[in-house]
């Protein structure tokens, strides 16, 4: 078998002297969509940007395409191939939506989809409605689209989704999901923070569960389908 794509190991992390994340563990390997699952506050979020070395892990291993990179600076990480987008979404309101794409191109990667505008446009439909708009007069639902689109500008070979469906309407999350499954049909990885048990089942091949900082199951979204229980005890609100 092939070794994992992306792949963090007893990795614990702080926010000054809070310890957030208490040596959690994943794999994601070429092609798979995994959830990353689990209440607000969890770390979820803290689990991303620590592989992504937007907070230093104090401790533990990120391996990267066979590379260590837990001591890298972000835009080396981004540079190897691992695409991030935030929650917060920071696309540039001013730039229009060709200019915001312009903003995150990088060189094609040899084994990895290289993404153009036009790939992009059919990939998403409502932006190539407007493109000139500026940004800062999107939506919610298309500023998250074009983060999504301007970090598949640098084709990457795995990408960091934080919340993707988080405050959307319902038709636009079924656009976003089938975005991520557009995705994987052409090979990349995704690794998908969520709240929404409902979309992650609907796109994601293995679940974890963070509560506390600490990874609570590891599975397939089958077996967590199957467990009242679990879900009951660690994702309910």
């Amino acid at each position: 078998m092939a070794p994992p794509m992306l792949e963090a190991k007893d990795l614990h992390a702080f926010y000054g002297r809070a310890h957030i994340l208490h040596g959690i563990s994943l794999e994601v390997r070429a092609g798979e969509v995994v959830a990353l699952l689990g209440r607000n506050g969890a770390g979820k979020s803290t689990a991303m940007k620590a592989i992504m070395g937007l907070v230093p892990p104090a401790r533990g291993e990120v391996r990267f395409a066979g590379q260590r990179i837990e001591r890298l600076p972000p835009y080396r990480i981004a540079r190897l191939g691992l695409g991030y987008v935030p929650e917060e979404r920071r696309i540039f309101t001013e730039l229009s939506v060709m200019e915001n794409l312009e903003v995150g191109r990088q060189a094609s990667r040899a084994g990895v989809p290289t993404w153009t505008e036009e790939k992009l446009f059919a990939l998403f439909p409502n932006l190539a409605r407007m493109r000139e708009r500026p940004g800062g007069r999107m939506s919610g639902g298309e500023q998250q689209m074009l983060t999504i689109a301007r970090t598949l500008m640098g084709n990457p070979s795995c990408v960091l989704l934080d919340e993707p469906s988080e405050g959307l309407a319902p038709i636009i999350v079924e656009e976003m999901a089938n975005s991520i499954r557009a995705l994987k049909g052409e090979g990349v990885s995704v690794v998908l923070c969520e709240q929404n048990l409902h979309f992650a089942l609907g796109v994601a091949d293995r679940a974890y569960i963070i509560e506390k900082g600490q990874i609570r199951f590891g599975g397939s979204m089958a077996e967590l389908a199957a467990n009242d229980s679990l879900r009951e005890q660690y994702l309910s609100v």
